[in-house]
């Protein structure tokens, strides 16, 4: 570990001090480190998971550099061991991205690794969350072109991601194109456009899989419209993801352990935005959608694409314990071919002086989703209910030092994930305090309670934080599960913040559930520790 942190600590101070002096010449450098380290400690109260050491640490150092036209950058990563919970195949340090671009807007190429995505990513998308675990990045090339804002057109091709590098057999090309009729014929006000994108994956398969329809070549497209005028936008996009393999030897269908399904998808966005109001109403529709970079892998890391839950996304801890999780298509424990739902996002901000905003104004949030899953494989028809969300959030400034935000949220999750009918149904409040006592100086507060007659029963939680802008902020708090197991999960900590650096600590005890990032969810198992994190640019 110490031999991987010192390899760390000499290319970050080798890295910055090369481009530092290509800094004073022409170009300009940028760059990042981040360490996220868990100390472990033994608690039999909740059958803490700890790995050998009772130690893990994962370190991130970034940096690139910039020349006119000309880009190049790089990224090492060390897992000495990975931390809990984050896939088991990133261990180990490497310099695991590295690239060189250019580009004079119009045209660019780059080479190495890079990110990128077609539409909405429902037919693919790479891209990095370090929260989750998630680099997908490709290895390989791509060309990119555009012509004023009328035509963008890109190809690319590689190996995508997966764990500490790429794929080994996986190759992965694609093109992709959009259309602008609105610039085409000056369209002002207007957004009026077509896309469309064409991708083809390989991955060498067995004598079984090619006995049963499966290719090692498989061709995926997506069609997409967008149009737009004033605060009305509406996005449409049919995906076609191709032939997928599915392998469960506990599950077998006409006595067959493999399966090959294809892929599709549709999805419609609709907004309007407007004199203070807000409405988004989105529905998809998707089966056989789980696509991956690696037939052999299970990790969550091992993915082509991107779907997240669409719904609300919640920043508290009581409303996040049982998030939904997407359904694309399983035959993981059980045959569930893929979802169909949707939800309505509505906003709006009541204007200061108005009968409801009052001296300050006041901001309300009313969001409804629900999500089923197929009635039959091809079907437009739900079946069996598998999420159902509404809630309602209100901001509102009290006086000029004092905003208070209070949500109420119904949840009604499908534990069995389609398998069963039965529901676990719960109901939550949450109010958060914010006072500033002084422009450096402010206390916040949230109490939340969760209520509900299935699972562990009641949750109830507080968190208190004290903050001494901008350096210092140290916080408390607690979630008790008091209808079932009386078990604390209990956290207190401190951060400090000078310039662009930031270290935090904290120590307490973390409860077994999912851990989410914009809407993609992983497997946390339950832990008692100290986390200790820095992170830096420069």
């Amino acid at each position: 570990m110490k031999r991987t942190l010192s390899t760390l600590l000499l290319a970050f101070v080798a890295t910055t001090s090369m481009w530092a002096q290509a800094d004073q010449e022409k170009g300009y450098f940028v760059g990042s480190f981040e360490s996220n380290s868990i100390i472990y400690a033994e608690d039999d109260v909740t059958n803490a998971q700890r790995p050998e050491g009772n130690f893990g640490t994962n370190n991130y150092l970034k940096a690139d550099y910039y020349l006119g036209n000309f880009s190049a950058g790089l990224q090492m990563e060390a897992y000495q061991p990975a931390l809990v919970g984050y896939p088991t195949n990133l261990e180990g340090a490497r310099l695991t991205n590295y690239y060189l671009a250019w580009s004079d807007g119009d045209f660019g190429v780059t080479a190495g690794t890079y990110y990128d995505q077609f539409g909405s990513g429902l037919l693919f998308r790479t891209y990095e969350d370090r929260t989750l675990g998630m680099n997908t990045a490709m290895l390989g090339a791509r060309i990119t072109y555009h012509y004023k804002d009328i035509v963008a057109l890109k190809a690319l091709w590689g190996a995508p991601r997966l764990g500490m590098e790429a794929a080994p057999e996986t190759q992965v090309r694609g093109l992709d194109g959009s259309l602008s009729l609105a610039s085409l014929l000056g369209m002002e006000g207007t957004t009026l456009s077509l896309e469309g994108s064409l991708l083809n994956r390989f991955e060498p398969v067995s004598p079984i899989i090619e006995e049963l329809g499966g290719s090692a070549s498989t061709m995926g497209y997506s069609a997409r419209l967008n149009a737009g005028r004033g605060g009305f936008l509406v996005k449409a996009e049919y995906v076609d993801a191709g032939s997928k393999i599915y392998s469960n030897p506990n599950i077998l269908i006409d006595g067959k352990a493999n399966l090959i399904k294809n892929g599709n998808a549709q999805l419609l966005e609709m907004s309007y935005s407007g004199g203070g109001l807000g409405v988004n109403v989105t529905a998809r529709r998707m089966e056989w959608m789980d696509s991956k970079v690696s037939y052999g892998s299970s990790e969550l890391n091992n993915s082509l694409n991107y779907i997240p839950a669409m719904c609300a996304q919640y920043s508290y801890a009581i409303t996040n314990l049982n998030p939904y999780i997407p359904q694309p298509g399983t035959t993981s424990g059980h045959i569930n071919s893929g979802e169909i739902g949707g939800q309505v996002d509505v906003y709006y901000n009541f204007r200061r002086g108005s009968a409801l905003g009052g001296k300050r104004g006041m901001k309300v949030n009313l969001n409804f989703s629900t999500y089923y899953n197929l009635k039959e494989e091809g079907s437009f028809v739900p079946k069996t209910l598998l999420w159902r969300n509404v809630n309602v959030g209100v901001e509102k400034y009290l006086s000029r030092k004092f905003k208070m935000q209070l949500l109420y949220s119904m949840q009604e999750y499908n534990h069995s994930h389609g398998v069963g009918k039965g529901t676990w149904l719960s109901n939550m409040v949450v109010a958060d305090l914010l006072y500033k006592y002084t422009p450096t100086f402010s206390t916040r507060m949230e109490l939340a309670y969760l209520t509900t007659f299935e699972d562990q029963k009641d949750w109830m939680a507080g968190l208190f934080e004290v903050n001494f802008a901008p350096s210092w902020s140290i916080f408390a708090s607690d979630m008790f599960n008091h209808g079932d197991t009386k078990i604390h999960y209990y956290n207190f900590g401190f951060s400090y913040t000078a310039g662009r650096t930031r270290a935090a600590f904290s120590y307490g005890r973390n409860r077994a559930g999912m851990v989410c990032s914009g809407g993609v969810c992983r497997l946390m198992p339950a832990y008692t520790g100290g986390n200790i994190t820095i992170s830096t640019s420069f």
